[in-house]
């Protein structure tokens, strides 16, 4: 019963989140405040009721229009609260399970585990939406959120730990200070490179350096195995949406420079981001097995 209980909470909890991400998805590329005005229509400017607020639940009230000037309410609304919603509430329900298994663990530790992965998908939904509407990885994220992905790695790991890759010194903490920074630079290093590399060929900019701060991130939260899972999974699923796009007649009708179309990379990482933190540890240990590592 507490499991159940605690997952809806999380699921709630979500999707106030969701909301306040839109919030910030909408008005932070205008230049605009989240904090002022209050909630309005983006095409009428008429201040919305509190019942139009409610996550989720208003958005299919209203059948997605504006009550007053009819206008659309973009899917991706519901879309993020839903995803939020959804990661934190298997998120929670994992941990869980884990906790009414591990009656004896460490629970202040193990909370922080529980609200750092709550964080990082947060941040990860946060940059593939920006990324998919704007082509933007806004620093205001990517830098904090190496930050705090930092610091989430020197806590010990009773559930769901990093991926760690180097073990330098005897010392606990300072093994996991380094281990952490020689990952978020050699992350960051392999993006860079690619972007030198398709510079070199193409002569012009092929991977923005938003890129290479969100794989900074992502090796400070999953260690630099965990970062290397979640390039593979966003390159694959970049090359299916480059192959869908190539197999259009639409897109070249339409498009004369198609090639050219740019794809946001960064939300295939967040995508793959998301994947890893979940289910990366038991993904990278099928794969030794079946390597024989």
């Amino acid at each position: 019963m507490i499991r159940v209980v605690g997952t809806i909470l999380a699921g709630l909890l979500g999707l106030a989140f969701g909301s306040f991400l839109n919030v910030c998805l909408s008005r932070w590329p205008e230049g605009e405040s989240i904090v002022h005005p209050r909630s309005h229509c983006r095409s009428c400017g008429r201040t919305l009721a509190w019942w139009e607020n409610v996550p989720l639940v208003s958005w299919l009230a209203l059948g997605g229009h504006c009550r007053t000037c009819k206008a659309a309410i973009s899917w991706r609304y519901p879309m993020v609260e839903l995803a939020v919603a959804a990661t934190w509430s298997f998120i929670a329900w994992r941990f869980l399970a884990w906790s009414m298994d591990s009656p004896g663990a460490a629970l202040p530790f193990d909370l922080s585990r529980l609200f750092g992965r709550m964080i990082l998908c947060w941040l990860l939904i946060a940059l593939a939406a920006f990324d998919a509407e704007d082509l933007w990885l806004p620093n205001r994220l990517t830098w904090p959120g190496i930050a705090i992905g930092f610091v989430y790695s020197l806590i010990p790991m009773p559930f769901g730990g990093t991926f760690a890759l180097f073990h330098i010194g005897n010392n606990v903490h300072i093994q996991a200070a380094i281990a952490s920074l020689i990952s978020i630079l050699a992350a960051a290093a392999l993006i860079l490179l690619i972007r030198w590399i398709y510079w070199l060929i193409r002569r012009r900019e092929g991977v923005g350096l938003g890129d290479a701060k969100l794989m900074a991130m992502l090796a400070a939260w999953l260690g630099l195995q965990g970062a290397l899972l979640s390039f593979g999974i966003g390159v694959v699923l970049g090359a299916v949406a480059a192959l869908v796009l190539l197999l259009l007649p639409s897109t070249r009708e339409k498009n004369e420079g198609w090639a050219h179309i740019k794809l946001p990379l960064g939300t295939f990482l967040c995508i793959g981001g998301i994947v890893s933190s979940l289910w990366g540890e038991p993904m990278i240990d099928a794969y030794r097995r079946w390597a024989g590592f």
